[in-house]
């Protein structure tokens, strides 16, 4: 049955690992790594298209590690870098290079939506997903999702073969009209499937979230964390396998192993306070980027779109100028302005949460040059 090889409710996201010298850290990723499997919790996620986390975590996870203690998870990002059906589906062999793995035991279909799915229609993925399925080089078969429930209505009809839905879940994004995160998780659910959770805490935004949403949560427990209020409202939701949290350093691991360690949905009066922090929220005005990346692979000028974007919202949601203006000039070191944008919309094709990134960065251009 899928999902009982999962022990706890807390999955290892692998797209934020920890950095040194512009590569991952493996040191520290396998400190991390010891702390998550000694804590009892073993799903670990990944995708080809996050860095070189593949390569760490095989280093860091694979290599130190016997096969019956970890669950793993990576991604076929058939619309990234593929020119024909012969280099999609070679992407599964590089990932197994990439690890070390003999199998994947949750394989997905990366980021559908939009005109992404086209691709994998066109390349004949899904027969190909399904031959990986059949001879054992998969135990379970997925996709990720970030786009409308219309849209998710027809993969979910078109591909029975399905088993579990991966989707954007978090409490500022629930009642969206963009991201739509209720909707989709509803829908998933009212066809029999599982749902993984990725963006329980929007990127880190729910991290850095207003005082006055802060109080609102010091006021039922003022030890608990920014977000372990966000990791357990996904967790809590019914048929969710796994709640994946993107951690960048020892501190996060330990803080999100202290509240899922013995995770407690949550009660009554959490829920009110979850809505009452989301009602706070949804009245600031921000740029919806979570830092995915997806638009940097495919920006002909360099543009740190991400980090341009988390400077402006330094001044949208603090006010904080000096610190907006500081994290620009980081952002931009070395790599494009947001003034260098060409318009060629790549970067909108490619954005999960459909942000209309040109017009924003015209919007960063005039503040900060």
């Amino acid at each position: 049955m899928i999902g009982e090889e999962i022990k706890k409710k807390l999955g290892f996201g692998l797209m934020r690992l920890p950095q040194k010298d512009g590569k991952s850290d493996l040191e520290q990723t396998a400190d991390m790594v010891d702390l998550f499997l000694g804590a009892g919790f073993n799903y670990f996620d990944t995708a080809r298209a996050y860095g070189d986390s593949e390569q760490t975590i095989r280093k860091a996870l694979v290599e130190r590690y016997p096969r019956d203690k970890f669950v793993f998870a990576t991604k076929n990002a058939a619309w990234i870098g593929a020119k024909n059906a012969d280099e999609a589906k070679a992407m599964f062999e590089t990932s197994l290079e990439n690890t070390g793995l003999e199998y994947i035991d949750y394989y997905l279909a990366h980021n559908l939506g939009n005109d992404r799915t086209k691709v994998f229609d066109n390349y004949g993925m899904w027969d190909f997903f399904k031959g990986l399925k059949e001879s054992g080089r998969i135990r379970h078969l997925g996709f990720s999702f970030h786009d409308k429930a219309e849209t998710l209505e027809k993969i979910l009809e078109d591909h029975p073969e399905m088993e579990f839905v991966q989707l954007q879940i978090n409490y500022a994004d629930w009642e969206s009209e963009v991201v739509e995160a209720r909707k989709n998780y509803e829908l998933v659910r009212s066809h029999g499937l599982p749902v993984t959770v990725m963006e329980p805490v929007k990127g880190g935004m729910l991290v850095n979230i207003p005082d006055e949403a802060k109080e609102v949560f010091a006021g039922i427990d003022p030890e608990a964390s920014p977000a372990s209020w966000a990791i357990r409202f996904a967790a809590s939701l019914d048929g969710v396998l796994t709640v994946l949290s993107g951690m960048s350093d020892i501190d996060q691991m330990k803080d999100n192993i202290s509240f899922m360690e013995n995770f407690r949905p949550l009660n009554e009066e959490e829920q009110a306070a979850v809505a009452k922090a989301r009602g706070v929220i949804e009245k600031l005005p921000r740029i919806p980027c979570t830092s995915c990346h997806y638009c940097t692979k495919e920006c002909p000028q360099k543009i740190n779109i991400p980090d341009i974007f988390n400077a402006m919202n330094f001044e949208l949601m603090y006010g904080n100028e000096a610190g907006a203006k500081m994290n620009y000039g980081f952002a931009t070191r070395g790599k494009g302005k947001a003034s260098d944008c060409i318009e060629c919309g790549q970067c909108e094709n490619a954005c999960p949460q459909h942000i209309k990134i040109i017009s924003e960065l015209k919007k960063c251009a005039d503040f900060f040059e």
